[in-house]
């Protein structure tokens, strides 16, 4: 049995003492009371419960204790032993009283059962609890005993392995010894091998930096020259441009005056003929208007070159200026 269920006999020892205290004590209050009433003046019958009271106060302190000196391993002395049988025997003879007086044999033995019971489970109790410490103490001193040659063992254990972790660290040391020596070797050849290829990488970017910069000059040089070829070709299709504008704009002046020579030859053609008396047909009519407007003849004389009323030729005049005037906000208009 471990230290487990040695403690949960103990508990379940405890609670079962209880509750035949607690039913005992019950008991015998509802048994001793009314003894007391009946022996007690009418006026003093309230104090009646006090006696029952008392003595199973009594019988409560000796179960705390005994299972206090219990658990610790101690023991009271005659005392104790004296109050536990006096407590036992007094609540034995109150609870029995009654049915004795009467000469009721049954309800003596009835009467005894509680107080009999707490007396035993008492003194079982104490053993009990007296034998669960003894258990407990040689389990804790098994364990302790256990504990012990663990530690001795496990102490053992530990000095050999530290007398072979001792042996693998000497041992250890010499092979990283060893082994750094290799090392450092092997580190002097690789930085000298090492060294070797930075000179030939130095070297080889050396060179390669030489190339590309050849390399970038030169293409530098071609986009200079590129640069001035692509700047010439654009100054000689300007000047091209310019030209070509200057003749356009030439050939537009002179056709220009080859048009206004044109119309004035035609408008002077229209106008040499003079005054009429008959209306001129409506297209030539028209036609002498549009002249007279544009050498800047007066309507008047507009009306007699072509025959007809003022007012048509004023008409007309007004759709000559208002179509100037379009034509010049047209020009003016980007």
């Amino acid at each position: 049995m471990n230290s487990v269920q040695i403690r949960s006999a103990e508990r379940a020892l405890s609670v079962g003492t209880w509750l035949i205290v607690a039913g005992a004590m019950l008991y015998s209050i509802l048994t001793v009371t009314p003894l007391a009433a009946a022996h007690t003046p009418d006026e003093w019958d309230w104090t009646a419960p006090i006696l029952p009271l008392v003595v199973d106060a009594a019988v409560v302190i000796v179960v705390c204790l005994d299972a206090a000196l219990a658990r610790l391993g101690g023991h009271g002395g005659r005392w104790p032993i004296v109050l536990r049988w006096m407590t036992g025997c007094m609540t034995l003879a109150l609870n029995v009283a009654d049915s004795a007086l009467r000469k009721d044999l049954v309800g003596v033995a009835v009467h005894a059962v509680a107080p009999l019971l707490l007396i035993v489970t008492a003194e079982t109790g104490l053993a009990y609890r007296r034998a669960i410490t003894a258990a407990l103490a040689a389990h804790e001193a098994q364990q302790r005993a256990e504990q012990a040659e663990r530690e001795k063992t496990e102490r053992e254990r530990r000095e050999a392995a530290e007398q072979r972790a001792r042996e693998e660290r000497e041992h250890a040391a010499t092979l990283v010894r060893e082994q750094r020596e290799h090392e450092a070797r092997l580190a002097r050849e690789q930085s000298e091998r090492e060294e070797a290829a930075r000179r030939a990488e130095r070297a080889e970017r050396e060179e390669r930096e030489r190339a590309e910069r050849e390399a970038r000059e030169r293409r530098e040089r071609e986009r200079e020259q590129q640069q001035r070829e692509r700047e010439r070709l654009e100054r000689e299709a300007a000047q091209r441009r310019e030209r070509e504008r200057l003749e356009r704009e030439q050939e537009a002046r002179r056709q220009q005056q080859e048009r206004e020579e044109r119309e004035r030859r035609e408008r002077a053609a229209l106008l040499s003929g003079g005054p009429v008396n008959e209306k001129l047909p409506e297209d030539r009519a028209r036609a002498v208007v549009h002249a007279a407007f544009g050498e800047g003849l007066p309507v008047r004389a507009a009306a007699d070159l072509c025959g007809w009323s003022i007012g048509w030729v004023s008409t007309r005049y007004q759709e000559h200026r208002d179509a100037a005037a379009g034509r010049t906000l047209e020009g003016a208009t980007p």
